[in-house]
């Protein structure tokens, strides 16, 4: 039997790769960025060297199925959506797949929302309206500008980190360094579901990351109005500097928080890019909240009035 050739790529420095691997490369960075993770996270996370990541992302890693499923097991999911099919479980899967292929984006939201309700997921639109979920980045002001919104709304405000150390028993940064990432969504899910049972009414501040597991992200936008607090890079690494905390970008020591072996100007640069990246892999996620506000160049009262206006205004329509 004769076997065909690949199909190629170009790039345009004139390499010649093979298509598939690098919509590999580009599914894995794609995944590293949404979960927050640097390349150094990754090779710590799933014992693969950094350079052998570089080549994989890259396009032109030709990694064995063991590596695969390192990364996958790292990234916490299946090698079956790296390598470009995650719906292969049954024939339904299948069926369903094609009745939404080649779907608009707004016609996926649509079938989303309808199933969710078909299954009992969705609150209904009075009370999701009463509930209000901050999501976005650190830095954008989603703990201040939530305070404040719940204050004016005569409504409690729930920090879902605090919750998730509640309900664990341990600090966040306990939560990753020794129970690992799995852990932490399962903690968030059961935060996030106290949370709705326990506030009818309520301000939610949500950690950045919410967006990074579809099934947590799926429960907060059933039951909740999410509004995505957006700023530029530039703002949110000015006020994380302020804050002294620099968890959004390498939460492995890169960036500002390394050992001191970098200058600060390259450090603050490597910490940049990595806010970069993963407000890049997010930022499709966080579109997916009822209603967008940017708080780039407004001073914290501008930013609390001109919120609690469009809030206002926004659930009311949608009740």
């Amino acid at each position: 039997m004769r076997r065909t050739d690949p199909e190629i790529v170009q790039s345009g420095d004139g390499d010649v790769r093979d298509a598939f691997l690098v919509a590999l490369g580009e599914r894995v960075r794609s995944l590293r960025a949404r979960k927050g993770m640097t390349r150094r996270d990754l090779a710590t996370a799933s014992d693969v060297s950094e350079r052998h990541l570089a080549s994989l992302e890259g396009g032109v890693g030709n990694a064995s199925v063991l590596i695969l499923r390192q990364v996958a097991h790292a990234l916490d999911t299946q090698i079956a959506e790296l390598v470009g099919d995650e719906t292969t479980a049954s024939p339904e899967w299948l069926l369903i797949r094609d009745l939404l292929r080649n779907r608009s984006d707004d016609e996926l939201r649509r079938g989303r929302l309808a199933l969710a309700e078909a299954y009992g997921e969705a609150g209904s639109q009075s009370a999701r309206s009463r509930r209000i979920a901050l999501v976005g980045l650190r830095g954008a002001g989603k703990s201040t500008l939530g305070q404040r919104l719940a204050d004016s709304l005569d409504a409690p405000f729930v920090e879902l980190n605090r919750e998730i150390e509640r309900v664990s028993g341990c600090g966040l940064t306990e939560i990753h360094n020794l129970l690992g990432p799995n852990a932490y969504r399962r903690y968030e899910r059961r935060a996030l579901e106290e949370t709705i049972q326990l506030y009818p009414d309520a301000v939610i501040a949500t950690p950045g990351g919410i967006v990074s597991d579809a099934s947590n992200f799926n429960l907060l936008l059933a039951n909740c109005f999410t509004v995505w607090l957006k700023a530029s890079p530039e703002e949110h690494m000015s006020r994380v500097i302020a804050q002294g905390d620099f968890r959004p970008m390498a939460a492995s020591g890169s960036g500002v928080a390394a050992s001191g072996r970098e200058t600060p100007a390259a450090a603050l640069g490597e910490a940049m890019d990595d806010l970069k990246r993963i407000l890049a892999g997010r930022t499709a996620f966080y579109s997916k909240a009822d209603i967008a506000f940017d708080t780039s160049g407004k001073s914290l009262d501008e930013s609390a009035a001109a919120l609690l206006a469009m809030v206002t205004a926004a659930t009311l329509k949608a009740q």
